[in-house]
């Protein structure tokens, strides 16, 4: 699940688990801003809540994708920490 290129279009994943509670979504956008940087947001949070966002910035798309590949890697290890996995939504 680790891209060999930043993913430029929108990915949405969810992990549903009535039994134990679990309705979690998690989103990744990347994009170049105006000034030649790429801005990579997360949102993350319990579906259909407002949720929480986080944007970051880096020079170069080769450190971007490094901390693309990071947090995809986080949402494999899903099964692990949740009881549930995360599939594309």
């Amino acid at each position: 699940m680790t891209p060999d290129t930043l993913p430029y279009a929108p990915i949405e994943l969810v992990a549903r688990n009535p039994a134990r509670g679990v309705y979690r979504r998690w989103r990744l956008h990347a994009a170049r801003d105006l000034f030649g940087r790429v801005t990579v947001e997360t949102a993350w949070g319990r579906i259909g809540a407002p949720g929480r966002t986080l944007v970051r910035s880096f020079a170069a798309e080769d450190e971007a994708l490094r901390y693309v590949r990071a947090l995809l890697r986080r949402r494999a290890g899903a099964p692990r920490r949740i009881g549930t996995g995360y599939v594309v939504a």
